[in-house]
């Protein structure tokens, strides 16, 4: 009984509590009795105050013949593969499904193999790379005399009587990294010790490569930050392509037929879906789940948790199920079951985190007055007043433009993880909505697949049935956001309540305890991360990496500190926006809309969210829906042009102090004019160039995606390349001016990777070499150098602030 009271005690808070802690949390910031430019200059995040990072997940891909190809000679070589054979042979198994895994085995041949690992004779490895292979092969790394992963003779096997080595991708990188450093023939010593830092940040945990920025960003005292972010993740990622390169000569790997690829994808390869549905849920475990090589202390126990995120996931989706009969959008007993491996964690994103300086100092001094619970309590009001300004940034600064055939469009496909996100209210007006788009009738009559594919595509071509394009097809295939239950809520400012939320959905068999909790916008608590701010996850491919990542960078600093302001002059508090999950619900359906391109949504006339409601106030074109009573229809896009309204008129003082004008003249062309100033128009435009085709829907679903994904392969990766390469030479001209005059060890260092050797004629004569990828490898040695070197100065002025 104490403990439950306790329980309900730490959920609560009264209005007098409320205003009682805003008090003292205001006094300690400084913000109490202050002039109105004061106060502004005085909000977190604000000028000078607020820093940026950003963890980019990149889609690898290993071309090759088949005999050459790691994934193709696990998957022949494995018992899993031999007993289907033999089960095919006794007629325990459908002769088809070794059929359809030996077709895509010989389709893939001489092509892309998504995800694939990579291996190469061990002797290529210098010392240094061999003793970092060494080092993450033990079972734990805070141990030095640790003994070895139980896994360990997974990354080693012995081919032509030569050991080699097997990695997967995003563990190559690092290698080859280490190999560059470690060359024993006249690495400089900042080389040497600024790249020993930059192996850290080479860590993944799902399938695809994962690597996060070398050192924070800062804002200047303008405000804006978003370009030096952008130019910190092109530099990471033209990085990542020299580091692809040289691994291809010095490794051998392209001379033993594999070619890698590292590139901006966001949706799970078209391919690698196919396979998942030949296999269980284990056997794509073996195949794709990292093996966390690096990164954790306790790589195994890293990787066991990713394979308990897996399993929880697959059978999150099967759940779902149960859930779509439950909200009457599954009316029969005739459903397509979803399989028991669920590929979402193959979903490739860029997830940018805000900090505060601010609210980070005071975390780490006791005395401040402002306590883990302080930083809980608004961090949690931050994000649900954030959560309403999402459909600005879904579609409009990335995206990841999906077709969906008419035979795809099971609910019980399409919805992915939404009936664990949104109330069964929302999920029915959703699917109904988006029957309407995609013209799912005949002859007046709503109509979904039936279930055998022959039939569907027979039904499809008979009465032109084509499906539908979606602007952002990785949002709704992934799971973005857990929903609150009634008695546990993520985000009323409790300290416990991301705990209480995680048993809840656990005992719904809907997650697990172990698991970090979904969120598209995530407090990043101080004694966790080691700095106060907002991790904010929902981004997919940028065109643009300048244009679409930096400009969204700054409108997130521009909304956090008008959150802020919210927060710190009381116009908005926990009370406003309830705390319950048809109140979340209601505010993230226009997120999900936006990203599927639902034209419309229905909020309750008397919303109990008084902050929607003011949004809603001067929303254009709203009225009474005349399906659902007591709701209003609002268009997405009149919310989106109202949100841009109620930034200029509640925060023009934050627009100026943050220079943000532009910023928003970006903005409103972009909702204004999206087929070419949004993200989604111009990757689409992108996808049909060269095609003959105008509109997505006029091409095949199958072939739509499949040029999608040649487009991020070839043409993107080559425009970011490009994009790179014009940054770095105009840090080349910075750096050398610095290296010479401020920094005798940069400048010892420039002049042993060059010589007498000009920096940018170097880079110029250079450059077309390695976007044709026909670069020399000691040409490419020299100019990981050259990388590393420009980045350090970056990171010494981190550490050294």
């Amino acid at each position: 009984m104490i403990a439950a009271i306790k329980r309900n005690e730490n959920k609560v808070f009264t209005s007098s509590d409320m205003a009682r802690r805003m008090d003292r949390i205001s006094d300690a910031f400084g913000l109490k009795d202050q002039t109105d430019d004061s106060f502004i200059r005085n909000l977190p995040f604000m000028a000078e105050d607020a820093t940026a990072g950003a963890e980019n997940e990149f889609q690898a891909a290993v071309a090759g013949k088949r005999e050459n190809i790691d994934l193709a000679r696990v998957i022949e070589t494995s018992n899993y593969y031999r007993n289907l054979v033999e089960q095919a042979r006794t007629g325990e198994t459908p002769q088809r499904r070794v059929v359809a895994l030996e077709r895509l085995l010989k389709d893939k041949d001489g092509k892309d193999w998504e995800n694939s690992w990579v291996w190469f004779p061990r002797r290529v490895l210098n010392r240094f790379a061999n003793q970092v292979f060494n080092e993450d092969l033990k079972a734990d790394k805070s141990i030095s005399a640790s003994e070895y992963r139980r896994d360990a003779a997974c990354f080693v096997f012995e081919k032509n009587g030569e050991n080699q080595v097997r990695v997967p991708v995003s563990y190559l990188l690092k290698l080859a990294l280490a190999d560059v450093i470690g060359d024993n023939f006249g690495v400089p010593k900042p080389i040497k010790a600024w790249g020993e830092k930059m192996l850290a940040h080479f860590s993944n945990d799902n399938s695809s490569p994962e690597l996060f920025s070398f050192y924070p960003v800062k804002s200047n005292d303008s405000g804006r930050l978003g370009g030096k972010l952008a130019g910190e993740t092109l530099m990471r990622f033209l990085l990542t392509q020299a580091l692809v390169a040289y691994a291809g000569h010095k490794f051998e790997l392209n001379e033993n037929g594999q070619k890698v690829k590292v590139f901006f994808s966001a949706t799970p390869p078209g391919d690698q879906k196919r396979l998942n549905d030949l296999i269980s849920d284990a056997f794509y475990r073996e195949l794709f789940m990292s093996p966390c090589l690096s990164g954790w202390d306790r790589g195994e126990d890293k990787k066991e948790y990713m394979s308990v995120c897996h399993k929880v996931l697959s059978r999150s989706q099967i759940n779902a199920v149960t859930q779509l009969k439950e909200a009457g959008i599954i009316n029969s007993n005739l459903v397509v079951l979803p399989n028991t491996s669920n590929i979402s964690l193959a979903n490739n994103g860029t997830h940018i985190s805000l900090g505060s300086l601010k609210l980070s100092r005071f975390m780490a001094d006791p005395g401040s007055g402002f306590t883990a619970l302080d930083e809980k309590y608004t961090g949690d009001l931050g994000i649900k007043i954030w959560e309403h300004f999402l459909p600005l940034f879904a579609t409009t600064y990335s995206a990841a433009p999906h077709r969906l055939d008419f035979q795809s469009f099971h609910p019980e496909r399409v919805l992915g993880f939404m009936p664990h996100e949104l109330t069964h209210t929302h999920l029915r007006m959703i699917w109904r909505r988006w029957k309407k788009k995609a013209h799912l009738k005949i002859m007046g009559k709503s109509l979904t697949p039936f279930g055998p594919v022959w039939l569907d595509r027979l039904i499809a071509n008979i009465f032109w049935l084509k499906g539908d394009f979606v602007p952002d097809g990785r949002l709704i295939d992934y799971f973005t956001s857990v929903m609150s239950t009634f008695q546990s809520p993520a985000l009323n400012g409790s300290l416990e309540s991301e705990a209480d939320l995680k048993k809840d959905l656990t005992e719904m068999g809907v997650f697990d305890g172990r698991m970090a909790l979904y969120q598209l916008v995530r407090l990043r608590k101080y004694y966790q991360m080691g700095y106060s701010g907002f991790e904010h996850r929902y981004f997919s491919v940028f065109e643009d990496v300048v244009r679409d990542m930096g400009k969204a960078a700054d409108l997130q600093v521009l909304i956090t500190a008008l959150a802020q302001k919210y927060i710190y002059s009381r116009q908005v508090n926990h009370a406003m926006i309830p705390d319950t999950p048809d109140v979340e619900s209601e505010r993230r359906q226009i997120f999900f809309c936006t990203a599927i391109g639902v034209p419309t949504f229905f909020v309750k006339t008397r919303t109990r969210n008084q902050f929607l409601a003011k949004i809603l106030k001067n929303t254009a074109k709203t009225r009474h829906s005349r399906r659902y009573a007591g709701y209003t229809r609002v268009l997405v896009h009149e919310y989106q042009r109202a949100l841009i309204s109620l930034i200029q008129t509640e925060a023009p003082d934050l627009i100026s102090a943050l220079n943000c004008e532009s910023i928003l003249d970006d903005l409103d062309n972009r909702v204004n004019a999206p087929k070419t100033h949004a993200a989604w128009g111009r990757i689409t435009q992108g996808i049909l160039d060269g095609s003959g085709k105008h509109k997505p829907m006029s091409m095949p679903g199958r072939q739509f995606n499949a040029n999608a994904e040649q487009y991020y392969g070839q043409t993107l990766r080559k425009a970011h390349v490009r994009q790179g390469f014009d940054l770095l030479g105009t840090a080349f001209e910075q750096i050398d001016l610095w290296a010479r005059y401020r920094d005798p060890s940069s400048g010892q260092a420039l002049g042993q990777i060059l010589g007498s050797q000009d920096m940018l004629k170097f880079l110029k004569s250079m450059r077309q070499d390695f976007i044709d990828e026909t670069c020399a490898p000691e040409t490419l040695k020299k100019f990981i150098y050259l990388m590393v070197l420009v980045i350090s100065r970056d990171m010494k002025s981190w550490h050294n602030a």
